[in-house]
């Protein structure tokens, strides 16, 4: 629901729809529901709605944690997301109201801010997924790292060709939308690798020496990172200038690079591991 919620954000913002409703927020052109049409109103509207919905649901998952059986850092992750809800709802109100209940609210800096408080929330509801009851008996897998990496690299290559460094299809509403599909599930799959390298050397697991996992982490943090100033780029919150086009491009090829790296040390590993000598006559 969150990363659907991100994509129709993108694309309501892409389509100029969140100057529609008349700049009101939660009124949208004076009406409590505007006409059922495929019109700007509508699409302001409809990003409303799933974001109220999606709002409910992670308040339930917070709630959730506290009673079934998770432990402390699931709690914390789940509990912060909602911490965080209503900084986002603050934001996105303003961000649509212009004159209204901010002056000035269709800024630059507000739409960075709601899509970084975005990426929060997403975060950290990614964590309280991958810490959830089932950690403890996957956690550290080398082959859930694969898994992981797999997903980031198909991602990561798919946010390309849809990026607008890239100049192979046309940026559109629709493209924009799909471009942060992949990098979120990119990012989460980056997010997912940290996790399990993390994990990979808890007592009894002897899949990744902790000198693997620790590149591991390393190299699937560095991606997250100049995946997120890919996203960020992927807004008008710069003048796209053949400037920031280049750093782009430099952005996604270092992701796409620290991920494969990360996924090629991972194999090494298994190597290494499947050639070792017996130990104790086993």
């Amino acid at each position: 629901m969150t990363l659907t919620l991100f994509a129709i954000g993108v694309y309501t913002a892409a389509t100029g729809s969140g100057l529609a409703c008349q700049a009101q927020w939660p009124l949208c052109s004076d009406q409590l529901i505007p006409a059922l049409t495929i019109n700007p109103d509508f699409i302001e509207w409809f990003h409303r709605v799933w974001a109220m919905i999606t709002g409910f649901l992670i308040i339930g998952v917070a709630a959730w944690t506290w009673i079934g059986s998770f432990d402390r850092r699931t709690r914390l992750a789940a509990t912060l997301a909602v911490v965080v809800l209503p900084v986002q709802i603050t934001v996105g109100a303003i961000t649509v109201t212009v004159g209204g209940l901010v002056p000035g609210g269709y800024t630059v800096s507000t739409h960075a801010a709601h899509l970084i408080v975005a990426l929060v929330i997403f975060t950290l509801l990614g964590l309280a997924t991958l810490w959830g009851p089932d950690a403890e008996r996957h956690g550290g897998s080398t082959r859930l790292i694969r898994i992981a990496l797999g997903v980031a690299l198909t991602g990561l290559l798919a946010s390309a060709l849809l990026s607008r460094a890239v100049p192979i299809l046309t940026y559109s509403p629709g493209a924009q939308a799909w471009f942060y599909v992949a990098g979120l599930g990119a990012h989460l799959g980056l997010l997912a690798a940290v996790v399990y390298a993390t994990e990979a050397t808890t007592d009894g697991y002897v899949g990744l020496s902790p000198s693997a996992a620790r590149n591991v982490r390393r190299l699937a943090a560095g991606s997250m990172v100049l995946l997120v100033g890919t996203l960020l780029l992927g807004r008008d919150l710069v003048l796209y200038t053949t400037f920031w086009q280049q750093v782009n491009v430099v952005a996604l090829a270092g992701a796409v690079a620290f991920a494969g790296a990360a996924a090629w040390t991972v194999r090494s590993a298994d190597g290494d591991s499947a050639n070792a000598a017996p130990v104790g006559g086993d």
